[in-house]
């Protein structure tokens, strides 16, 4: 059985858990706005291990969920399961931060159609990708992209839709009057990485410690004070 560390830091939420093979045995996570990622996360991962009655040198792998999202909060999760891969020689693994936030409809009675996780970004701007659900499955059809959002976003799709995601607000003022046609308001949490790091982790799907970065689709853009 295999013991997964798990980390979340892309938004808000700042979420660890831990788990064997793909269930969830433990987890720690806070979304009080004020409070730094850097503060919280060593700590929760201690809280999770005490619970669990596990300690670092029990565990088979790390798990962090890779982005796109804060550039701040990725680094700090990114480092840390970094860290800890190369202090205990453990395989890294790495999690799309929008097929994590998909995995979410399951918190809701829909079955069909498409499931389109959005994670908000600037102004008009979403973090997006469109997955297919089909026979309880999630078919990626379009891939991660930043998205100015209008009143024909997604018009494509022909079907119901889902979408889920702490930028759902954005996609609701615009395409609340639209028919089959769904939102849940959420933050990505680790709850949801369990399965996905665990596929990974039986085929081998590791990241390599030392060049492994962040996916932040964007370049990080320091504004410079007017004088």
């Amino acid at each position: 059985m295999a013991l997964i560390l798990l980390l979340e830091t892309t938004t808000v939420n700042c979420s660890v858990a831990l788990a064997e093979d793909d269930k969830i045995i433990a987890i720690k996570e806070d979304k009080t706005p004020g409070y730094s990622h850097a503060e919280k996360l060593h700590l929760f991962i201690e809280a999770v291990l005490t619970e669990s009655n596990k300690t670092l040198l029990n565990l088979d792998a790390v798990a962090v969920s890779k982005g796109p999202g804060s550039y701040t909060g990725l680094r700090i999760g990114v480092s840390a399961a970094k860290g800890l891969c190369y202090a205990l020689n453990l395989p890294l693994l790495s999690v799309d931060t929008l097929t994590s936030i998909a995995h979410q409809y399951k918190s809701l009675d829909f079955a069909d159609g498409y499931v389109i996780p959005i994670l908000d970004a600037r102004r008009m701007e979403v973090y997006t990708s469109v997955f297919k659900l089909e026979n309880g499955e999630l078919i990626l059809i379009s891939p991660v992209e930043a998205k100015i959002i209008d009143e024909n976003s997604f018009e494509e799709l022909k079907g119901n839709k889902l979408f889920v995601g702490d930028g759902v607000g954005k996609i609701e003022e615009v395409l609340s009057n639209k028919k089959n046609t769904s939102f849940l308001q959420c933050l990505p949490s680790t709850k949801e990485m369990a399965s996905i790091a665990f596929n990974k982790y039986k085929i081998s799907d590791i990241e390599d410690v030392a060049y492994f970065e962040p996916f932040y689709l964007k370049d990080f853009v320091i504004k410079k004070n007017k004088n």
